[in-house]
């Protein structure tokens, strides 16, 4: 008779859970300031940067409809150490074929782990969460998950910029480190309780349903189109940002590189946990402000090439991209009809994620023939159009389903 797994408690699983989250999320954005190494060693243009780029972006929108969502029969635990087996795959692909097929496959197939964990791992830790400590506010379960999906974002960079300026072997180092990362992190978590009956029976497989909510479509039209603005917003940064620094900038330190996403990732990380406690319309204020307040000071470079401008613009945008994204998840939420929340919210993160697809493709192939500056002006325009289109829409939505929201916003100066 085979001796039952031994497992962690609730607590140890919960951090454990946590921290492997961020390793999968930070290696996403690890590569952001190797591209100027990988371009430099291969020859290839900036539009192939997008291109690399934009095969991540696909690899978790076809994990996120195809595999995100069985997590809910097939257990947290499971997913989590496929997941965590799929991004030490990626760091192979990556170490044994640097040519840019090699470098689109390890993206693609990073992108397929970030798809496959981002719903596990944010339903597991709250499920874990609300067995160790029940009386807890489930919003602090919440920002944990948040934490680790942009924490681990904005920490990506700033560890790909250490590796490429201070060790040896930077398009091999880092790689390496995080394939044994994933591996023991793939044992730690077979320790990790489970939260899912995986006993009990299932519907068959089928694809993530995708599902308009039944009411206000504009205002989920809204939501899509600030969600999918506020990935933009990040793509710009995570794909390019090195190239803009190199060219526009004349700056050559990678750890500038890596910082600089660092930057604009933690704006938006500590702008989610600094407001989540602020009503809705005032978040979405502040949202609307700050994208306003950073798009023009992106813009102001192709006048001005400025740095400082250039990442104080991106660290101020950011925090709004923050704010905005939540706002867009808890607006569709709202939105959706009871019993298909999940299919709903599946359809906002697809249209996101073409945020990250899109835009940054055209900006890749635009930059071959246009000035960069001019390029920068353009998308930060649409991009500001689109956020505070979105982001007004939004706010009326909720005074007309809260009549009394437009009373407590005349006596809360802070209220828009």
């Amino acid at each position: 008779m085979p001796r039952p797994r031994r497992t962690m408690s609730d607590s140890a699983g919960f951090w454990t859970v946590a921290v492997s989250f961020t390793a999968v999320t930070a290696y996403a954005t690890v590569p952001t300031p190797l591209y100027p190494l990988y371009q430099e060693a291969d020859r290839f243009p900036v539009a192939v940067v997008t291109l690399i780029f934009a095969a991540f972006a696909v690899g978790v929108v076809v994990s996120l409809f195809l595999i995100g969502h069985i997590s809910d029969w097939a257990g947290r635990r499971r997913m989590a150490i496929l997941a965590l087996l799929v991004s030490a795959a990626a760091a192979l692909v990556f170490l044994l074929w640097d040519a840019v097929p090699g470098l689109i496959l390890a993206r693609f197939v990073d992108g397929v782990s970030v798809g496959i964990l981002t719903a596990a791992a944010t339903a597991h830790l709250a499920e874990l969460r609300a067995r160790s400590r029940p009386a807890e506010d489930p919003v602090i379960a919440a920002s944990v998950a948040g934490a680790a999906n942009l924490g681990g974002l904005a920490l990506g960079p700033l560890i790909g910029g250490l590796f490429a300026e201070f060790l040896p072997d930077p398009l091999e180092l880092p790689h390496l480190v995080f394939l044994v990362l994933f591996l023991v992190a793939a044992v730690a978590m077979r320790a990790v309780p489970e939260t899912v009956d995986t006993a009990a029976a299932h519907t068959p497989y089928r694809p993530q349903r995708l599902a308009f909510p039944p009411r206000s479509r504009a205002a989920f039209a809204a939501a899509s189109i600030g969600a999918a603005a506020s990935f933009a917003l990040f793509a710009l940064f995570t794909s390019l940002a090195p190239t803009f620094l190199h060219d526009t900038f004349r700056v050559s330190d990678h750890l500038v590189d890596g910082a600089t996403v660092f930057a604009v990732f933690g704006a938006a990380a500590v702008a989610q946990v600094a407001l989540v406690r602020v009503a809705q319309r005032t978040q979405l204020a502040i949202a609307i402000g700050c994208f306003v307040a950073g798009l023009v000071g992106i813009a102001a470079v192709a006048l001005t090439p400025a740095f400082a401008l250039f990442l104080a613009g991106g660290i101020v945008a950011g925090a709004g991209a923050g704010i905005m994204f939540r706002s867009a998840i808890a607006g569709a939420a709202s939105l959706a009809a009871p019993g298909r929340r999940g299919e709903t919210l599946a359809l906002l993160f697809l249209i996101a994620y073409t945020g990250l697809i899109g835009p940054v493709l055209l900006v890749g192939w635009s930059l071959e023939t246009t000035p960069e500056t001019m390029v920068l002006l353009v998308f930060s325009v649409i991009v500001l159009l689109a956020t505070v289109g979105a982001g007004v829409v939004m706010r009326r939505r909720l005074a007309v389903d809260d009549p009394t929201a437009s009373a407590r916003s005349a006596d809360d100066p802070t209220d828009g």
